[in-house]
């Protein structure tokens, strides 16, 4: 493998290497077919074969039952704030959210403008430090579902566990869907873009069970409707063929290193080393706090800006790429998803302490 920068991007992030190379290769010429995947028609035998098995590995690495479609979407996780409730917000309903964050605070946002919206918490007067555990806040059992974001990548926060009771729950796991095992059974949605875990960019991949398909109201036009897609097997109109395809050589990687859990165990591993840099000196402060750390968004802060500032500039120059925090919020972000290598964690601990010794 060629030398590399450790790119610790929020999105869009670190791929497998051998995920890289042999998409390269397809580019140009799929399966020695003499044509290249991107210029493949999507009805074509072999690109059906690709969406299928894509949907195959994710419905075995996350143990997805019959009574879900898996649907291949455009337009990111920020059409799905506006898709959720235009399909499952009915005239005269309620929906409820927990406000965590950017993500879930630009859903409330979309959701209000089609119907009752009740923010049954929100975080934000702490600066979205944690996520709420579930004696936390009050859901009314009449309310359509209950819509969360697993993981916030601006903040570094991340659900520990899921509520399993009341409505139905809502979820976008743009963040960190496959970095570890979860029961879909309670949840009647999950999207997520890509970009994170899964992929390039320009597919969104949608979990809907059956049942709620129906739900969309008949003046709600075709291509927002989630039953569209899935009566066509995602092929209602020109899917994002590149990217479905790049998804579905992740989650072959992801089946040969031994699933979700064997990535899990890898990445509370990654986690916890960089956790401990932060918490060994004072130096370095976490912004979540502990009870709701993610695994996926390291997020942490110095003594001030300017010494933030001077840390990204010279992580740079030893290839830590991509640490500077999110605009809105400042400070240091290390995003450590599925893909992103073990030794990039070590190597930016062994700066850090460097850093601190330098500067503390």
């Amino acid at each position: 493998m060629p030398e590399r920068i450790f790119n610790f991007s929020p999105g869009p992030a670190t791929l497998p290497y051998e995920v890289l190379t042999q998409a390269a290769r397809d580019i140009v010429n799929y399966q020695d077919s003499g044509i290249g995947l991107i210029e493949m028609s999507h009805r074509s035998k072999p690109f059906i074969a690709i969406t299928d098995q894509t949907e195959q590995l994710i419905r075995e690495l996350l143990d997805i039952p019959a009574n879900y479609k898996v649907l291949f979407l455009q337009g990111g996780a920020s059409t799905q704030f506006a898709m959720v409730p235009m399909n499952l917000l009915g005239a005269g309903k309620k929906a409820v959210y927990l406000n965590t964050g950017t993500w879930s605070n630009n859903a409330i946002k979309e959701a209000k403008l089609l119907g009752q919206v009740e923010v049954a918490y929100s975080s934000e007067a702490s600066r979205f430090d944690h996520v709420p555990a579930v004696g936390d806040y009050q859901v009314d059992p009449a309310a359509e579902y209950l819509y969360l974001v697993s993981n916030n990548t601006i903040y570094g926060t991340q659900f520990q566990t899921f509520p399993t009771s009341g409505p139905m729950l809502v979820c976008d796991m743009s963040s960190d869907i496959l970095s570890r095992p979860f029961d879909i059974r309670p949840f009647g949605l999950v999207f997520a873009g890509a970009q994170k875990n899964m992929g390039p960019a320009g597919v969104t991949v949608a979990i809907i069970r059956d049942d709620l398909l129906d739900r969309a109201p008949a003046n709600l036009p075709t291509m927002f409707k989630y039953k569209t897609h899935a009566d066509k097997g995602s092929m209602f109109n020109t899917p994002p063929c590149f990217a479905i395809h790049v998804t579905g050589l992740v989650l072959k990687w992801l089946k040969n290193l031994g699933g979700v859990a064997a990535i899990e165990r890898i990445n509370r591993e990654k986690a916890a080393l960089l956790y401990q840099a932060i918490d060994g000196t004072d130096f370095y402060r976490g912004h979540a706090r502990p009870a709701s750390r993610s695994m996926m968004n390291i997020t942490f802060n110095l003594p001030t800006p300017e010494l933030e500032a001077q840390f990204v500039k010279e992580a740079a120059t030893l290839g830590l790429d991509g640490l500077k925090g999110h605009r809105s919020v400042g400070g240091i972000r290390a995003s450590i998803y599925n893909a992103f290598p073990r030794q990039g964690v070590e190597k930016l601990v062994e700066f850090m302490a460097e850093f601190a010794r330098k500067n503390g």
